[in-house]
């Protein structure tokens, strides 16, 4: 039921799921105030009731943001604040339902977390993780390019389709080098090796992820420790790829075995490589962009799912 008043559209959405209509407001309605400042809407509840109140555009585009929510929410799905921020980016300006994206399940992890893309983008990198045997992710920080790889590559280990997991990254990062960093090798190693563990041990309890470790089903390791070896019935990933030299690069991609996988992820506007030394990523980004198998994905500010203020930062550095 629509009623126009001097250009004002008010509509009335009533829901049947009273225990899915509390999770859509959220605490404290804070839901529908993030849905309010977002398309600049009047959204009043009552009881199993939203009146929506503004131009016909925006009654619209709060509609169809609210339902594909409900929808979604009746299925088990949580949202966050910066889901709705996604959300309505998904329904605005593309031919894709929340459905699509948000319940697109990659992992399920120890503690029962379903992790799933948050963007367009996410959801095209990890169907073309499923679908081609290289791939490579690139773009800013905090955009979900290594997390989702190791998502992909816990389900897929667990699915059995896979031996085991080898994460690698180069050790050169922020203009220091190894040499000059105190310790043994290995005290030298794991700053760099750090976030690997961080996002495996989102997927897998530590226990687990320990007693895989001593298995060697998953191994965590300098790129300088691929050479020389080949890589079959395994899900790699290279993280940091920018600081790649192009030799390095190529040695890395021919390390590749049969039945195995092979993420490459990296920023390009994050290299610390010297100055006269060109980046594998780079490189490889021209040199192989025409190879079927072989897909390349790319990510943005709006692809960001740390803090909100991580998105304003990468755009103002641009």
């Amino acid at each position: 039921m629509s009623i126009v008043l001097n250009s004002v559209i008010q509509e009335k959405l009533i829901f049947d799921d009273i225990n899915s209509f509390k999770v859509l407001s959220g605490t404290n309605q804070n839901n529908i105030l993030t849905i309010e400042k977002l398309i600049k809407i009047k959204i009043h509840s009552k009881g199993n009731e939203l009146i929506l109140s503004g131009t016909s555009k925006e009654v619209n585009t709060a509609k169809e943001l609210i339902q594909n929510f409900y929808k979604i929410i009746s299925k088990g799905y949580f949202p966050t604040e910066n889901d709705f921020k996604a959300g309505l980016k998904i329904i605005t300006e593309n031919n894709h339902t929340l459905e699509d994206i948000f319940l697109d399940t990659v992992c399920v992890t120890t503690d029962r977390k379903t992790i799933a893309p948050k963007s367009i983008n996410q959801k095209l990198y990890i169907d073309a993780i499923r679908k081609n045997d290289i791939v490579f992710g690139v773009g800013p920080a905090g955009t979900g390019k290594t997390y989702l790889a190791v998502a992909a590559a816990v389900a897929t280990l667990n699915l059995k389709k896979v031996k085991r997991i080898i994460l690698t990254r180069p050790a050169v990062e922020a203009g220091e080098k190894l040499g000059f960093l105190p310790g043994d090798l290995n005290e030298k190693v794991d700053p760099y090796l750090k976030p690997l563990f961080d996002a495996l041990n989102d997927m897998l309890d530590f226990d687990t992820v320990s007693r895989l470790m001593d298995k060697q089903i998953i191994e965590i390791a300098p790129l300088a420790f691929m050479r020389g070896r080949t890589l079959n019935d395994a899900f790699i990933i290279l993280d940091e790829a920018q600081n790649t030299t192009s030799s390095q690069m190529k040695m890395f991609l021919t390390r590749i075995g049969f039945n195995s996988k092979c993420i490459i992820t990296g920023d390009v506007t994050q290299v610390d490589l010297d100055k006269n030394i060109k980046s594998g990523l780079i490189d490889a980004q021209s040199i192989l962009k025409d190879i079927e198998g072989i897909s390349f994905c790319s990510f943005n500010e709006m692809d960001v799912v740390r803090h909100s203020l991580v998105r304003k930062i990468i755009e103002a550095y641009k």
